[in-house]
């Protein structure tokens, strides 16, 4: 693994990125990390390391608010302004290789933003339990947007997720002609699974991984 620091813009400053590459990379994934928990939450470290299995170098990073250690996340714009700069750092390391936007959860949603009102040249967009509404208040309208996205889309769902209804991500992705929806039964928003299931946490975040690298347009 490699660390190091990233320049936003000179108003927000610089936050810290690492890059876990792959033997034989097909892809970068730009993995954006959740509301709750930073690039070194136990998630998205096992993600990483496991995306990297598959042939999927990862670049991860800190959202500002993350890196100062607030815990409010950082609006819309400056999400959006850091995630570009990630992109923008995995397209100067990698040129010769598709780069895939990707989150957890906040920062899917910031990442879906990003890709919807900019322009880019992102081969697809990877969505780690889309938070389509807040929980117990069902709604789709976080997801107005995504019909301007033109790349392809990968919604990987617990069928658990309370912060996104099955029903209700069918319903968004069904008219969506890039749009893949994959549900992992029996997980929750954190890709947890109910202990009776016998499977566990590691075995979930393979599946995501591999399920990422058969979807993978590279």
């Amino acid at each position: 693994m490699t660390e190091n620091k990233l320049k936003v813009s000179g108003k927000i400053g610089q936050v810290t990125f690492e890059l876990l590459p792959s033997h034989s990379p097909k892809a970068v994934i730009v993995l954006s990390h959740g509301a709750g928990a930073g690039m070194y939450h136990s998630f998205m470290t096992s993600l990483a390391q496991q995306l990297a299995e598959v042939g999927l170098t990862t670049l991860r990073f800190n959202f500002p608010y993350m890196e100062n250690g607030k815990k409010r996340p950082d609006n819309p714009q400056i999400a959006q302004k850091t995630i570009a700069a990630a992109i923008q750092k995995a397209q100067q390391l990698f040129p010769e290789l598709p780069i895939l936007g990707a989150g957890k959860s906040f920062g899917g949603r910031m990442t879906s933003l990003y890709a919807a009102y900019n322009t880019h040249n992102l081969s697809g967009l990877v969505f780690f339990g889309f938070p389509l509404h807040p929980p117990g208040k069902p709604s789709v309208d976080r997801a107005d947007h995504l019909s301007k996205i033109s790349c392809p889309m990968l919604f990987l769902q617990g069928t658990r997720d309370k912060l996104a209804i099955p029903e209700l991500m069918q319903e968004v992705t069904a008219p969506l002609p890039k749009a893949t929806l994959i549900n992992l039964e029996g997980a929750d928003h954190s890709f947890h699974m109910l202990k009776r299931s016998g499977i566990t946490d590691e075995e979930i975040i393979k599946q995501l991984a591999t399920h990422t690298m058969k979807w993978a347009p590279v």
